[in-house]
Parts: C-alpha cells; sequence; structure tokens
C-alpha cells in the first residue's frame, strides 16, 4: 500500500495544473474549484454528497476515502464545463493531461515540474538572481504557499521525491490500470491512440500488446485486458494516509452519533488494511469502538490496549492518560465501578503531570456526573483533594477552567450540570431556565451541538415539572423533527423515550409504543442503546398491565427489568414506583411502606433530587390514609405540599394536594377538601396525565357527595351536588379510561351506581351495575382483555 500518493490523487494534481494554465472560464471557477478543494481538504462530517462529495455519514459512505476518486466522478464533474480552447471542454483538457503521462519518465517529469506552480519566497527570488536563473513568469497564475492546493502539491512533490524506484514503478502501474478506462474516449478525442499508447516506449520499441516482454511488465494490466472490468480491490488505489483520514473519520462518526461501523464500511475498511503491510494504529481504536457499542467487552479491552500500546511505542507517555481515560469510561459502562474510578484517579493524576488542561478538565466533569449517577460509589471517596467535595464548588471551579480554556463544550455540560442541581435542590427555577439558556446560547454561538439533546431533555423535565405538559411533548417533538439529522445516537432515543413515556401519561400507549418503534434496527446493534430502549419499552408494558389489572403479567415484566442493568436514575426511580403500585394492588401493604423506607433512606444518603422525595411522601401519605392512619398521613401530605409549593415542583404539588383533599374528606371536612381540590382541577388538566387528573376528580367526588350527605335529605342543595358529583364521575371515568385503568374505571361505575340508588334512581343504578358487570368480564379475571390487545 503506498504511504501517500495515488492515481486519483495524481489525477487531482492534473486539475491543479489546468487550473493555474487559466483554461478555465470565470464563471466555472467556483464549482470547478468547490470539486477539487473538497478532495484536497480533510475530511467534514457536515458535507452533503452530492456529485462526487465526500463521505456525509458513516451510514451512507460509498466511497473508501476522500481523495479515492474513481473517473467517472471526474467526468460528471468536469464534463459539463466549457474551456477556453475552442470545441473542448475541461474533461477533454483533464483527459490530454493524463494521456501525455505516457512512460515512468513523463512521471517522474510530471512530478518535477510541480514546484513551477508554486509562487516562490523572497528568499528563493533573492537566490534565483544570484544563480543568474530567471525569474518566474508573473503572467502565469501561481499558487500560494500555505494555500489548500499549495500544500497538496508541495506534499505531493516530497512524498514523490522520497519514493524508492519500486514504489515510483508501482504507481506508474497503478495509474496505467487506472487510466485505461478512459482508453475508448481518448481514441475519439485522439484517432492516432492504440493499445499500447499508454507507454511511449512501446511504441518507440516496435514492441506489441501481443509481445511476451510487454506481458511481463505490464502484467497486471494484461490480466484485465478485453474483459472490460475495473482492477478489483484497492491495491494501489488507496494510500495509507487515505486509510488512516477515513479511520479519523470513522472514529469522529463514532463518538459524535454513538453508533457503530455499518457492515458495508466494515467490509471496505477491512479490504484496504489486507491489501498492504502498513496497518494504521488507529483501526485499533475503531476495532475498539465498534466492540464497545456492541457490547463485546472482552475485545474492547483487548483492542484498547493494543492501540494504545502502539501508541505510546511512538509516542512515549503523552498519550497515557487518554489510554487511561478511555479504560475508566470503558469499565464504568460495563459495570465495573470500582476499577472505573481507580482508573479516573490515576487519569486526574497523569493529565495533571503532564500538564493536559484538556484531559484533566473532562476528567474532572465526568467524575463529577459519575458521582451524581453512582453516589454510593464514591461516598467515601476524597475526589481530587477535595476539588469536587461540594456540588456548588465543584461546578464553579468547572465552569471557571471550561472558559479558562475555551472549552465550549465543557461550558455547556457544567451550565446544565447547574440547572439540574438547581432543580434537584428544589431552588429557584428561574436560575434553572437561565442557565439553560446560557448553555443554548453557547452552543449556537460555537457549534457545540451534541449538547442539544441533553439540553432539550432537561428542558422537558423542567416543563414537565412545572405541569405544562404540552411544551414537555413539544420540546422532544420538536427536536426529534429539526436536529435528529446530527444527534447522537443517545441523544435520539432518549428524547424519544421521553416523548413516547409522555403519550403514555395521556393515555395514548399505541402512539407510545409506535413512537418508540421508529427507532432504526441498526442503531439497536448498540448494546447501551439497546438496553435503554428495551428498559423504557418494559417500563411502558408494565405500568399499562398495572392499570389493566393484570397482574401476573406485570409481575413478570418486573421481574426482568429488575435483573437489568440501571439505566437511568429516572427510569430507575420510574421503576420504584411502579413495584410500589404493584404492591398495593396486591394489598401487600407493608411491603410497600418497607419499600418506601428503602428508597427514601438511599435519597438521603445520596442527597436525592426533591421531586422523588415528594412523590415518595405523598405515596406514603396516600398509603397511611389506605391503612386508617390519617392522621399521619395529613402530616406527611401536609409537608410534601409545603415541600412541592417552595420548590415550584407544581406537577408532585397537585399530587400532594389531592393525598391533603383526601384526608380533610376522611376528617368530615368536605368543604375545606373540595375548595382545594376544585382550585387545582384546571392546572391538573395542563399537565396532561390521565392517571392523576381521574384520580383528582374521584377525590372531588368524594368531597362532593360528604357534602352532599352533610346537606340533608330531600334538600336542593343536596340535589346540586348529587347532579355535580355524577358529572364528576364521569369526568373521572373519562380520565380513568384514557389510562386504561381498569380499577379506577370500575370503582367509578360503582360509585355512579351508589349515586343513583341514593337518587332513587334504581333504573339507572342497575343499568350501571349492568355495565360494571360487563366491564369486569370483558376485561377478564386479571383485567385482562379477551380477544384484543
Amino acid at each position: 500500500m503506498p504511504r501517500y500518493l495515488t492515481p486519483s490523487k495524481v489525477a487531482l494534481l492534473a486539475l491543479v495544473i489546468l487550473y493555474t494554465d487559466g483554461v478555465l472560464p470565470t464563471k466555472s471557477t467556483v464549482p470547478f474549484l468547490n470539486f477539487l478543494v473538497r478532495y484536497i481538504l480533510p475530511l467534514d462530517t457536515t458535507s452533503s454528497s452530492d456529485g462526487g462529495s465526500v463521505l456525509s455519514s458513516a451510514s451512507s459512505a460509498s466511497k473508501p476515502a476522500s481523495s479515492v476518486i474513481s473517473l467517472d466522478d471526474f467526468q460528471k464533474a468536469l464534463i459539463i464545463h466549457r474551456s477556453i480552447v475552442p470545441g473542448r471542454n475541461m474533461y477533454d483538457l483533464f483527459l490530454k493531461k493524463l494521456w501525455e503521462i505516457n512512460s515512468l519518465d513523463a512521471l517522474f517529469i510530471y512530478f518535477e515540474g510541480l514546484p513551477a506552480t508554486i509562487a516562490k519566497t523572497r528568499q528563493e527570488k533573492e537566490q534565483d538572481e544570484e544563480q543568474g536563473l530567471l525569474p518566474q513568469d508573473t503572467k502565469k497564475m501561481l499558487l500560494s504557499r500555505t494555500s489548500p492546493m499549495g500544500n497538496f502539491v508541495r506534499r505531493s512533490h516530497l512524498e514523490f521525491t522520497r519514493l524508492q524506484f519500486h514504489d515510483a514503478k508501482a504507481l506508474w502501474e497503478s495509474l496505467v490500470c487506472f487510466r485505461n478506462e478512459t482508453l475508448g474516449e481518448w481514441k475519439k478525442r485522439n484517432p492516432t491512440a492504440g493499445a499500447t499508447s499508454f507507454d511511449v516506449n512501446l511504441k518507440e520499441g516496435g514492441l506489441k500488446w501481443e509481445d511476451e516482454l510487454t506481458g511481463i511488465v505490464y502484467e497486471k494490466l494484461k490480466s484485465i485486458e478485453g474483459t472490460g472490468t475495473k482492477p478489483e480491490g484497492p491495491d494501489g488505489l488507496v494510500s495509507t494516509d487515505d486509510v488512516e483520514r477515513l479511520l479519523e473519520f470513522q472514529v469522529e462518526e463514532m463518538q459524535k452519533l454513538g453508533n457503530r461501523i455499518p457492515e458495508d464500511i466494515k467490509k471496505q475498511l477491512r479490504a484496504m488494511l489486507e491489501s498492504g503491510v502498513t496497518v494504521p494504529s488507529l483501526s485499533q481504536y475503531v476495532k475498539f469502538l465498534d466492540a464497545w457499542r456492541a457490547g463485546d467487552y472482552p475485545t474492547s479491552f483487548e483492542t484498547l490496549h493494543r492501540y494504545f500500546d502502539y501508541t505510546m511505542h511512538n509516542r512515549d507517555r503523552t498519550f497515557y492518560q487518554y489510554a487511561l481515560l478511555n479504560l475508566a469510561i470503558l469499565q464504568a459502562d460495563f459495570g465495573c465501578y470500582s476499577e472505573a474510578l481507580a482508573a479516573m484517579r490515576e487519569t486526574i493524576t497523569t493529565a495533571r503531570e503532564n500538564k493536559d488542561l484538556g484531559c484533566l478538565n473532562f476528567s474532572l466533569s465526568w467524575l463529577y456526573h459519575f458521582g451524581k449517577v453512582h453516589p454510593d460509589e464514591v461516598k467515601n471517596e476524597d475526589t481530587n483533594g477535595g476539588m469536587m467535595g461540594i456540588e456548588r464548588e465543584g461546578l464553579a471551579f468547572l465552569k471557571a477552567k471550561a472558559k479558562e480554556n475555551g472549552m465550549w463544550s465543557l461550558m455547556a455540560t457544567s451550565l446544565l450540570s447547574e440547572a439540574k442541581m438547581v432543580m434537584s435542590n428544589g431552588e429557584n427555577l428561574s436560575k434553572a431556565f437561565e442557565s439553560i439558556l446560557q448553555s443554548s446560547h453557547l452552543s449556537v454561538a460555537k457549534g457545540v451541538t451534541n449538547m442539544i439533546g441533553a439540553q432539550v431533555l432537561l428542558k422537558s423535565s423542567l416543563w414537565g415539572r412545572l405541569g405544562v405538559g404540552p411544551l414537555a411533548l413539544d420540546e422532544c417533538e420538536i427536536f426529534l423533527i429539526c436536529n435528529a439529522t446530527n444527534a447522537s445516537i443517545d441523544d435520539i432515543v432518549k428524547v424519544t423515550s421521553r416523548a413516547a413515556y409522555l403519550l403514555a401519561q395521556k393515555g395514548r400507549y399505541h402512539d407510545a409504543m409506535a413512537k418508540l418503534d421508529e427507532i432504526e434496527a441498526e442503531d439497536m446493534k448498540n448494546l447501551r442503546i439497546y438496553q435503554y430502549w428495551t428498559t423504557f419499552s418494559g417500563l411502558l408494558k408494565l405500568k399499562r398491565q398495572l392499570h389493566r389489572g393484570n397482574l401476573d403479567a406485570a409481575t413478570e415484566l418486573l421481574s426482568q427489568l429488575l435483573t437489568a442493568p440501571p439505566v437511568d436514575p429516572d427510569v430507575s426511580f420510574e421503576l420504584i414506583l411502579l413495584r410500589y403500585d404493584l404492591l398495593i394492588r396486591r394489598a401487600d401493604y407493608s411491603g410497600a411502606l418497607a419499600l418506601l423506607e428503602e428508597t427514601f433512606k438511599k435519597l438521603e444518603e445520596g442527597s436525592g433530587d426533591i421531586h422523588h422525595r415528594i412523590r415518595l411522601m405523598t405515596l406514603k401519605a396516600q398509603l397511611f390514609d389506605r391503612c386508617g392512619r390519617t392522621e399521619k398521613g395529613w402530616s406527611i401530605a401536609v409537608r410534601a405540599m409545603s415541600i412541592a409549593k417552595r420548590a415550584k415542583n407544581l406537577s408532585a404539588l397537585y399530587a400532594a394536594v389531592g393525598a391533603v383533599s383526601k384526608c380533610l374528606v376522611e376528617f368530615k371536612e368536605f368543604e375545606a377538601g373540595w375548595k382545594l381540590m376544585d382550585s387545582v382541577m384546571p392546572q391538573i388538566h395542563e399537565c396532561e396525565d390521565a392517571y392523576l387528573t381521574g384520580q383528582s376528580y374521584a377525590y372531588l367526588v368524594e368531597a362532593t357527595m360528604g357534602l352532599a350527605g352533610a346537606a340533608g335529605g330531600g334538600t336542593i342543595k343536596r340535589t346540586e351536588y348529587m347532579t355535580k358529583a355524577q358529572d364528576l364521575l364521569d369526568n373521572a371515568f373519562t380520565e380513568f379510561s384514557h389510562a386504561e385503568d381498569i380499577t379506577g374505571m370500575l370503582e367509578t361505575l360503582i360509585k355512579k351506581s351508589t349515586a343513583y340508588k341514593m337518587a332513587g334512581d334504581m333504573k339507572l343504578c342497575n343499568e350501571y351495575v349492568t355495565k360494571f358487570a360487563d366491564l369486569d368480564k370483558r376485561w377478564g379475571k386479571e383485567g385482562e382483555v379477551k380477544g384484543s390487545d
């Protein structure tokens, strides 16, 4: 495999020479240079894929490298441009320039003439004057030494002068094979051309194509002669530089998007690496990333060590901290948290020794977020000599270092962490909005696009806590429509899962599962993505089965989810709530209370989210009320309501208000309970939580029925309250139907039947008793619908 020069680069040099010769019309200059520079500059992951463009994404790539261009690409790009030569387009002149290299000696002359296209420096001009040489022709277009084309020409000339003779001969043979495809077109433009026109020595020596000597010298070309096929494999057409650039591109794509290498690209890479003896060490890193995404721990561990063994052999300990950093992230990803912490501590120490501020700041940021997700693992660790001991000081330190070193991605991450800390501690939410907006502004101003997904998730969570369900869902939908193209797979899956959860909360389970199914099967090859998708889809199914009353299926789903590795703290907490719901539906109140106490203890040890604390307090209050200890439930519910109000956590506040209202009804304070519940009903509807809304209507019904009972029989007030209760029961039944909560639906029908019985309307009472029996029969013994989903 050649080190740098390939036939396609020789063809690109021909275009550069044509450009300097001034044969290009002015109107064609921009598209011509656009095509030329596209293959000269380094790979750009944002390039579009039209014409002969470079790789636009790892999944849609069809070319082995940016500088590997077929002659068809040259033809498509050049044939549409006229030249200043009458009757000739740029493709005609390109073929002429290419076929003028008609011998190995001509190839040497071709490269020796390249420096003439570069403008000389002042020192070189002075040396030419001293030696009596003629100055450069100023009428001819000359390239700047530092321009993209100038750098390309100088690099090509330098690489050719370094070639051994047998390497130059190999380049010549590859060029002959590469150029031979255009022989038919060249004959149309030059009738004197023949089968041996590629080498003037054959014609001058009187050798024919059939001669034995010709077959020995051009064995490769002769083997494909007459078949009309192109030479197979990348041998001679791809250089080590091309492979390294392609590998760098793949690494950038895999790190940015979080996906694996597609099979077609993997085959191309394998063919390239097997075609020559020089295998770039970066190929080991690509294998590491692919194995890591696939969940192959032994292979990823081995290839990571192999890559950094090769790297450190050439670069001493310069990149040692990055080896440790990758090792720490790998260990944490596979659940080896103690090993990950040890590796990260050594990373920080090594980065300080080498004064690598970028690696140091990233490691500190990773350690901070690791401590937030896994507080048990770091509770006994004196991280960084107390630097990260206090959360607020740790964030201030990261922000200062990020701003000082221009690490805008770390700055945006720190701002989001600050917003999340404000939300978790129940502080002023305006500060959280301010931090999110600063992070968004930084992303737009500095082009930090990889933070948009995290910003959307945080904003959606914030809108959800403020009780504005439509905005929470809109944030996710807008991201999936506008930003999914350039977002990482990890962000897409998390935002999609968040949108599916909000849809399920509204009772649109079919739409929620359809939303999860939109994730492509190709992305599921990433183990982390598959685990997250599986856990979240299982979570929605568990919630649906619980609401349907299918407790056996719910128990089976719960056992599977509990054995799965934790994917996210919020998902883990949601799983705890569903486990609590299952225990309540099985009337295991002691087990439910033990679960709440255990979860409370974990939150206190890890300084958990205040939203989680309020939710647990509300559930505990409802549990005590259910068990007949309303006074204790009342005190807990009032405390939860006070904390939620102070933290502006409105969605949790409304649930706590419902618990307080229920306790007031138990205390025979029907009017107070009704007023309290009725005051927040419009805001509860804005949450778009079908089960919460149905439960709130049920609390209103109990308060209203209590007022009706207190009004006395035969009074107008009693009739008004009974009528209002019937309307509220209809609303509750509608909401429970959306949530598919069979228990709530059945309880609503029983209450409605009882209300009609109290009103003396036995016909409607019996009608709702029949509806109750039909609904109970339809959902089966455990609540599973017969003959339907």
